[in-house]
């Protein structure tokens, strides 16, 4: 395939990265009229521990980056992870240690509180840490901007000149939709106390904008206060705009939560003389109970827990998925995206290129520059794996998988499979957390009692060379067979799930008996037919 042909295909594909690189086109169809990058930019609040869905969102926008990259031949670009650093503190977080530490900063920039781990000079400083040791683990390249930085070292004092000339203009748009009470203490500049040091909600008269002087009451006493180099910051939505303006921010997508900020930040943003970028506007992560992910709550998943029980890849392939639709975020979603991903992976490198551009692999594999991957396969699903994993027990080794590994898989040696290698340690950790605990087997009733012998004495004439496929014949003659009473053959795979793997679930098991080898299986059949048999027998 011809670049140009790639370019040609990519300017129609209905992939959501490409219709909103689609967007940029349109607003520069010849480039930016200064020549210089496309900006494209992510927010980041460090009021808590950065978790999935903060990552998610550099990831989307790097997909958008480089589908904007593919459809323009190359256009350059550029990619800030800002900080929203000199927030005040709201509350704090539940998954924190040293919370009375924190307690006593109620009110603080973010970026001016001690770090309750001990380890960096704030507490933003340590969430800013750990977001940019995750987004440099993924490879991504972006430029990381914090706004105490740029506060501080007055890189946004004539921005805060401009918002202070256009003060009337901006309070004309956001009382409206504010509380009556609300309306009473709104200002879009939120000064720091010279007597607290908390970022103050009260009511600014503006003395001099070109100064940066305002007047405010400070725990009652009216002071004039200069508000440039880190003295004060501005309202959320406020901030918001002035930041596009002054940064000349071209693409910023956010949560549907954030709906109507985006409307009001855009009017403040043409109030300032600049505009509202492109974005796009995604649904937001729940997690198990349906609730909305909360850092402060800490019921979201963290980076780390992904990739403890899953990969990095599974994890692109959890965020490419429909922006656009809510979805659960939980420990139980990765083995499905996991084997998901490689049934995509495998798929890619047959496909038309209409069909690759609209697989997410095309684009996770361009993220992470590498193209070498599409057609790639695993020889054992993550499933399956789960399943082995699974009769090994809790207290099962890397090594004991990969011994099991080789009655199924060609050369079963950790160096040639790394890829599945990073699994088994993913399901041996997934098992003894989540797994184990649940299992339990059942006693099998006298006509699944039947079957299961009936499948022993086949197994124990067949060859230990059977393969997956002439294993699963085996099973399913079995349970078609009218004398032992299955009436659907879902219930013949339900028991031998229940009685030999302790779940309600479980894997093709023509695949499973030749992972795990017919002898192994037939212990387990035996330990089956030794229980009780049920009141039914």
């Amino acid at each position: 395939m011809s670049e140009a042909d790639l370019i040609a295909a990519a300017r129609v594909s209905k992939a959501w990265p490409f219709e909103e690189a689609r967007k940029l086109l349109k607003r520069f169809p010849d480039g930016k009229p200064d020549g210089t990058p496309v900006l494209f930019e992510t927010g980041y609040g460090p009021s808590g521990l950065p978790h999935i869905g903060t990552f998610q969102e550099v990831l989307r926008t790097t997909l958008v980056r480089n589908a904007y990259e593919t459809i323009t031949d190359g256009a350059p670009t550029r990619l800030v992870a800002f900080s929203d650093d000199m927030d005040g503190l709201r509350k704090v977080p539940d998954n924190v240690p040293n919370q009375g530490l924190l307690a006593a900063y109620i009110g603080h920039p973010l970026s001016r509180i001690p770090d309750p781990f001990n380890k960096y000079e704030s507490f933003a400083h340590h969430n800013n840490a750990m977001l940019r040791e995750f987004l440099d683990r993924f490879g991504f390249d972006y430029e990381f901007v914090s706004a105490s930085d740029r506060y501080n070292s007055g890189g946004f004092d004539d921005a805060l000149k401009n918002v202070l000339a256009h003060y009337d203009g901006i309070m004309d748009i956001m009382l409206p939709t504010l509380r009556e009470e609300r309306r009473k203490t709104y200002s879009p500049v939120l000064p720091i106390s010279p007597k607290t040091n908390q970022v103050l909600q009260v009511p600014v008269e503006v003395v001099d904008a070109q100064a940066g002087i305002v007047r405010f009451e400070d725990h009652g006493e009216v002071i004039d206060h200069c508000i440039l180099g880190g003295h004060a910051k501005l309202q959320w939505k406020v901030d918001w705009a002035m930041r596009w303006v002054d940064l000349g921010v071209d693409y910023e997508m956010c949560g549907k939560d954030l709906t109507d900020s985006v409307t009001q930040s855009g009017r403040i943003a043409k109030v300032l003389g600049g505009r509202r970028p492109e974005g796009l506007i995604y649904e937001l992560f729940l997690d198990e109970k349906g609730e909305k992910i909360s850092k402060s709550k800490g019921n979201g998943l963290t980076i780390e827990q992904w990739l403890t029980y899953g990969s990095e890849d599974s994890l692109g392939f959890y965020l490419f998925r429909e922006p656009k639709s809510a979805k659960q975020l939980h420990i139980g979603v990765i083995p499905r995206a996991v084997d998901e991903y490689w049934q995509f992976r495998g798929n890619l490198a047959d496909q038309a290129i209409d069909k690759q551009l609209g697989n997410p692999v095309w684009h996770l594999l361009r993220a992470t520059g590498n193209g070498s991957g599409a057609g790639d396969t695993l020889p054992v699903t993550y499933g399956l794996l789960l399943n082995l994993v699974g009769v090994l027990g809790a207290h099962a080794t890397r090594d004991q998988v990969w011994s099991y590994l080789g009655n199924y898989v060609d050369d079963a040696d950790p160096a040639a499979h790394p890829d599945l290698d990073v699994l088994v340690t993913c399901a041996l950790a997934y098992n003894r957390d989540f797994v184990a605990p649940t299992l339990k087997k059942r006693s099998p009733d006298k006509n699944e009692a039947a079957a299961l012998a009936a499948l022993d004495e086949e197994l124990a004439s067949t060859s230990d060379d059977a393969t997956a496929q002439e294993l699963q014949s085996i099973v399913y003659d079995i349970g078609k067979d009218p004398h032992y009473g299955f009436e659907q053959l879902r219930d013949w795979f339900k028991a031998l799930y229940e009685t030999l793997l302790g779940s309600s679930q479980g894997p093709r098991m023509g695949s499973f008996i030749a992972l795990y080898g017919i002898e192994n299986t037939r212990k387990l059949i035996a330990e089956a037919l030794d229980d009780p048999i049920g009141e039914d027998a």
